[in-house]
């Protein structure tokens, strides 16, 4: 999922771009800024993963804020004005997008987007060892687990719970789904609904929104459902 942060200065504007993220179901809109500092702030606070961002904005404008990021996102420029294209370029942004934009156009940066950023991803992997284990804490415990043990993880309000295939009682631990996330290796695990994160190896069927394991039957939300062609790409490679 690519978390996208909205930036313009005209609340319609901002309004009409979340309108177009609906029809875009690996993108997931983290927050809409009219300000330029406002952005910097939420940057600065959370990783974020693309920009849709406008330029004419009073104050800090979209140019001067990509130039004045150490670490930068993904950028789209969404703006009424062609005069800047070759400065966005310069700024090796993907794509320069000119208001009104056609919903076709909108959704084509999008693909461009979505592929870079699975570039990145498999970048990424490739130059990570695979991870093997990982500790957790349950009950006052420090639990080593190995990672191929793990057939799938729920997500709770203050904490997870750690489904293993051998064992009929899953593992609690007071920490987030988001974290586990972050430590398992990305090629094995795959978010399939906000509340569950699915080992791949430990699928056995995949319909009607449902992925079937051994033990369980779990739920595919309808915004996870790309998930499926990256599972179904994985295992063919």
């Amino acid at each position: 999922m690519i978390k996208c942060l909205l930036i313009d200065d005209e609340p319609l504007a901002l309004d009409l771009l979340e309108d177009n993220l609906k029809h875009v179901n690996y993108m997931q809109v983290a927050g809409k800024c009219r300000h330029a500092g406002d952005a910097l702030l939420q940057l600065q606070s959370e990783e974020i993963d693309l920009l849709f961002c406008d330029i004419q904005m009073p104050g800090l404008n979209g140019l001067q804020l990509i130039k004045s990021l150490v670490k930068k996102p993904m950028v789209i420029f969404v703006t009424a004005y062609e005069k800047f294209a070759i400065d966005g370029f310069e700024l090796e942004v993907i794509d320069y997008l000119v208001k009104p934009v056609p919903l076709e156009r909108f959704l084509r940066a999008c693909q461009k987007a979505h592929h870079l950023f699975e570039l990145n991803r498999q970048s990424k992997q490739k130059l990570q060892p695979a991870k093997k284990h990982l500790f957790v804490h349950s009950e006052y415990n420090l639990v080593k687990l190995n990672v191929s043990d793990i057939e799938h993880i729920e997500g709770l309000k203050d904490y997870v719970k750690i489904y293993l295939f051998n064992q009929p009682k899953p593992i609690i631990s007071r920490t987030s789904i988001k974290a586990l996330e972050l430590q398992l290796p990305a090629e094995l695990f795959f978010r399939i609904h906000k509340s569950y994160l699915i080992n791949v190896d430990h699928v056995l069927q995949i319909r009607r929104g449902k992925v079937k394991t051994l033990n369980s039957e779990l739920p595919l939300s309808d915004s996870y459902r790309d998930v499926i062609h990256r599972m179904v790409g994985r295992e063919t490679e």
